[in-house]
């Protein structure tokens, strides 16, 4: 093959430097040519395989990012619902009474019960159950009465100042006679500090 006017095989490797510009063009499109596919084979190709991996992971960034961005946004909410269920929480600690309110509070029952028109036939306070920062106290209660004094009388328990709760109650007719019995398991709880819940 002539270019220029010189055959290729008349060429040598030694004397680049005498070669006519065209065939000089050639070797360096060549060099040029195996250096950029050696440069993106060896380090590019790695650089695709990191950009790639990268603009993943910057995906899932922006995506966390937008979450916590909403989140952040819903602080303020956030905060005042935080706010509100601890002044919630306050008012109900307030409900519980102390340990030693217990006693008033066990006469209040008797005397709802009594006010409601009932006969106690037992009273009895069972012994305390700790629960991890609360404690309660059972009192077993039988008394007998109609059907609108036990409505009353459990009226009355409900509106105390202070939690009273009725379980188990069982009503029952009193053999020979109008009156109905009524056997239930009032609970009264009390906050714990944290001096009486480490025992």
């Amino acid at each position: 093959m002539k270019l220029q006017g010189v055959e290729i095989n008349e060429l040598e490797l030694n004397n680049i430097g005498d070669w006519p510009w065209a065939f000089k063009a050639i070797v360096i499109a060549i060099v040029f040519g195996v250096v950029v596919f050696l440069g993106w084979y060896l380090n590019w190709s790695n650089l695709v395989d990191q950009r790639d991996r990268l603009q993943a992971q910057e995906q899932n960034l922006r995506q966390d990012f937008e979450l916590k961005q909403r989140r952040a946004a819903n602080l303020p909410a956030y905060e005042a619902l935080l706010e509100e269920m601890e002044e919630e929480l306050s008012d109900r600690l307030r409900q519980l009474p102390s340990r030693g309110e217990i006693p008033q509070l066990l006469a209040d029952i008797s005397q709802a019960g009594l006010g409601a028109g009932l006969d106690f036939e037992l009273f009895r306070p069972g012994s305390i159950v700790q629960r991890d920062f609360y404690a309660e106290r059972p009192i077993d209660i039988e008394v007998r009465g109609t059907y609108h004094q036990f409505g009353e009388f459990i009226s009355e328990v409900a509106n105390l100042p202070r939690i009273v709760t009725l379980h188990n109650v069982n009503i029952s007719r009193v053999q020979d006679s109008d009156r109905l019995n009524m056997r239930a398991v009032a609970r009264t709880y009390w906050y714990l500090d944290d001096e009486e819940a480490a025992r």
